[in-house]
């Protein structure tokens, strides 16, 4: 019951793909989550601020916030309080937290090689805050924990021991048969959002096969796509080719 209450409370639809998703958290939530997260995770950073880099991260933040407000007028972007910071670590990354807050690391510039690149992963991280990823994880977690309560007061005649093994045994079926895919939906989600953010914004989107070629190139060991949060970049690729007609229609309407 408590599970078909918080499905019909929080059905949305994402924007950009018209997914149907699952998120309990208002808006509010999860812009003071993306607060709290935000200055814990900058806290001790050495942001940069000024320089052609730092410059670079901001315009390319603000035209892509623009282009969010063209593409998907019904969610405008400006109701989120945006920021773009450049972070002085060798770290090859960038994340995003809810409600518009958006870090990248300088390590990623050597992978992103100029603004075209830049504004490929920029425009993935824009696509999770406007599709509210982070928002339905934490409805997921929320949904997932309480399934998991639900099943071990069913087993409370077995055996402590047996009751331990099952319950691993559901707390790994959870994560290998719906964490983990959720998170890689997400990351497909946001590069397909992204790529034609990236592309109203008038940045070149065939850039992104060659940002996730370098990315491949710099994974010499990873896990079986089943085990990872994130697609295989081969994977990625493929998808991303099979989008860029519809990106490139959007990017030759560009006054350049």
């Amino acid at each position: 019951m408590l599970a078909a209450c918080l499905l019909l409370a929080g059905c949305h639809r994402v924007v950009g793909t018209g997914r149907s998703q699952v998120n309990v958290l208002s808006e509010s939530q999860e812009a003071a989550l993306g607060r709290e997260t935000f200055e814990a995770a900058t806290a001790d950073a050495d942001i940069i601020r000024t320089g052609p880099d730092a410059e670079m991260v901001q315009r390319i933040g603000r035209r892509l916030v623009r282009a969010a407000g063209t593409l998907y007028p019904s969610n405008p972007a400006d109701r989120y309080d945006w920021t773009f910071v450049l972070i002085d670590d060798d770290i090859v990354n960038a994340w995003a937290a809810p409600g518009g807050k958006v870090a990248v690391y300088t390590g990623l510039l050597d992978v992103t090689k100029d603004e075209d690149g830049l504004a490929v992963v920029l425009g993935h991280e824009v696509a999770h805050v406007l599709a509210r990823h982070s928002g339905e994880q934490v409805s997921q977690a929320l949904l997932m924990n309480g399934a998991l309560t639900i099943g071990s007061s069913a087993l409370g005649d077995m055996d402590p021991a047996s009751r331990e093994l099952v319950m691993r045994a559901m707390g790994a079926g959870s994560h290998l048969g719906v964490a983990l895919p959720f998170s890689r939906l997400h990351e497909a989600e946001a590069d397909e959002i992204g790529l034609f953010l990236t592309a109203e914004a008038c940045y070149d989107p065939r850039a992104a096969i060659g940002v996730w070629e370098r990315m491949s190139a710099l994974s010499q060991s990873r896990p079986p796509e089943f085990l990872s949060t994130h697609p295989d970049p081969d994977n990625r690729i493929v998808e991303l080719s099979e989008l860029m007609p519809g990106a490139m229609a959007i990017y030759r309407r560009c006054d350049r």
